[in-house]
């Protein structure tokens, strides 16, 4: 603003320098669609390691084919993940504690057999004698259900929450403290006016025969396998259930939906069509696990095709992997399982991200496999051949690099379709050069539409496409010939201006992956004197 000068004297004034630096956005943020033994239903979590999703959705289960993909993602380098937990009947079970007039009725804080593992203990070893209200509650996660009527219980979790209260008008109201601080239950319904009866003489470690601890009614059910109603049915868009539970987070980058069991694949074409169109909208990443039917490379020749028809227009957001990999089971004695490759392929991605840049493809004998013993089925060069210009990218195992993601197109890929988005590193950095500025460039809504404001938008893009050039993201020998960004009375018309637009052109140069590498040979004739 500008000084109005109104005595004698030196006025200071400082002048904004126009310079809004635009920070890049993160860009291997990995989104989980599947069933898990615990945690919350239909809503997005984030979690940054496997102990973060032992703690939330207890860990590996045999009958969760994305917490195998979870543990896949961060073994092999994933950072960050979202978890969406979907259910097919689950349900919950429940605890009653006596009042006098009533009861406090606690429910377990998510749907499943986990539950049934619960007990809750009460005592009034209280800090205040004289409140009647408040009381202590000692919730306990046992190891199996079998345990909570047993004095040899091993607890799993163990949750202390003293001096709650069942007066609504107390900060330490019993239902508000247990929806911020329990991971294990809720109360259901409205406290009683009077405090729980006491179950037992003390708090920890005072706690410790069955009988100090209240009755669970064993209600708790896993439910049945999902199905891909549960994922993509259109009915779930509106309460943002299922995909459209990601409607809830900022951002993500990549997308896995795991095999609905483990011989089960997503079966519904709309499912990966409706993923893909998600995607796209939300300026991310499909990655398509290979079905379990392609179990050679003919299956996989014409599988592909009928993949990408399924898939549609969005085919350029998605990127299939094939074959499966054959991993250790934890939870079978470390014996080799068949695992969908989207997990771990989702953490080599996220782990060329960090050490070379999202334009490098995520491919190539760094992107190495850990703990893959072997694949289910072996590529050989003139598999490969068939399978890479139709856009599979193909596993494959080198000496001695061992087994490696071999290939890096979209679905778009396929050589007859000449797309422009046809390698993944491409189309990834796109996506993150939109999201960067869509983001980055948000402070010019309702700026005065004009050569000052399009000089600030120049030099700030300008400078965040010359920092990515200089990290190599782009190609030429000099900047000119790597990026361009555009906006003046060209890209603006006064037409334009006065329907209150801007138009800003940024063109880039990307790197393309050197799929063939050819040498050529030839003998030196020696020198011949004529």
């Amino acid at each position: 603003m500008t000084v109005t000068p109104t005595y004698p004297g030196v006025y200071v004034e400082e002048i904004p320098s126009g310079v809004r630096t635009i920070t890049g956005v993160a860009t291997s943020i990995t989104a989980f669609i599947g069933r898990a033994r615990r945690g919350p239903v239909d809503t997005a979590t984030r979690i940054q390691s496997f102990a973060d999703f032992d703690r939330a959705f207890g860990g590996l289960w045999r009958d969760s084919t994305m917490s195998y993909a979870v543990q896949h993602f961060f073994l092999h380098g994933g950072r960050d993940a979202i978890i969406v937990r979907v259910a097919n009947g689950a349900a919950g079970s429940a605890i009653s504690l006596p009042a006098a007039g009533g009861s406090l009725d606690l429910v377990s804080a998510s749907s499943g057999e986990w539950a049934n593992a619960l007990r809750v203990a009460v005592d009034h070893q209280i800090g205040d004698p004289s409140d009647s209200s408040a009381f202590n509650l000692t919730i306990q996660l046992v190891e199996t259900a079998d345990q909570v009527a047993s004095e040899n219980a091993k607890p799993v979790l163990t949750e202390e929450f003293r001096n709650v209260s069942v007066d609504p008008s107390s900060p330490r109201e019993v239902s508000r403290m247990l929806d911020q601080g329990s991971s294990l239950v809720r109360v259901d319904g409205a406290p009683p006016d009077d405090r729980p009866d006491v179950t037992t003489s003390g708090p920890p470690p005072d706690v410790k025969t069955p009988d100090d601890w209240g009755p669970n009614d064993s209600n708790g059910a896993d439910g049945d396998a999902i199905t891909d109603a549960q994922i993509s049915d259109a009915s779930l868009e509106d309460s943002r259930h299922g995909l459209w539970a990601l409607d809830e987070v900022e951002l993500f980058n990549l997308l896995c939906i795991p095999p609905l069991t483990s011989a089960t694949d997503v079966g519904s074409a709309s499912t990966l069509a409706t993923a893909a169109a998600y995607c796209a909208d939300r300026r991310a990443f499909l990655i398509v696990d290979a079905p379990s039917s392609w179990n050679d490379t003919a299956a996989a020749e014409t599988g592909v095709d009928a993949l990408r028809s399924d898939i549609g227009d969005a085919r350029d957001h998605a990127a299939v992997y094939f074959p499966h990999v054959r991993m250790p089971d934890p939870l079978q004695e470390n014996r080799s399982s068949d695992f969908a490759p989207g997990g771990a392929v989702a953490g080599i991605v996220a782990r060329t991200d960090a050490t070379r840049g999202v334009w490098k493809a995520p491919a190539g004998i760094e992107a190495t496999f850990s703990s893959v013993r072997e694949l289910t089925f072996k590529l050989d060069d003139p598999a490969n051949g068939i399978l890479n210009p139709k856009g599979v990218n193909c596993l494959r195992s080198f000496t001695p690099y061992g087994k490696v993601v071999w290939g890096s197109r979209t679905l778009d890929g396929d050589d007859r379709l000449t797309s422009e988005w046809k390698y993944v590193p491409v189309r990834r950095l796109a996506l993150f050069l939109e999201e960067s500025l869509y983001r980055g460039t948000q402070w010019a809504v309702f700026e005065p539409n004009d050569e000052p404001l399009w000089a600030e938008l120049r030099l700030n893009i300008g400078a965040f496409m010359q920092n990515l050039f200089r990290q190599g993201a782009f190609q030429g020998q000099a900047a000119k010939d790597a990026y361009f960004v555009k906006v003046d009375k060209e890209t603006t018309t006064q037409h334009d201006i006065n329907l209150g637009i801007v138009n800003i052109v940024v063109g880039f140069a990307p790197l393309k992956p050197a799929e063939f590498v050819i040498l050529k040979f030839q003998q030196m004739a020696g020198q011949i004197e004529s």
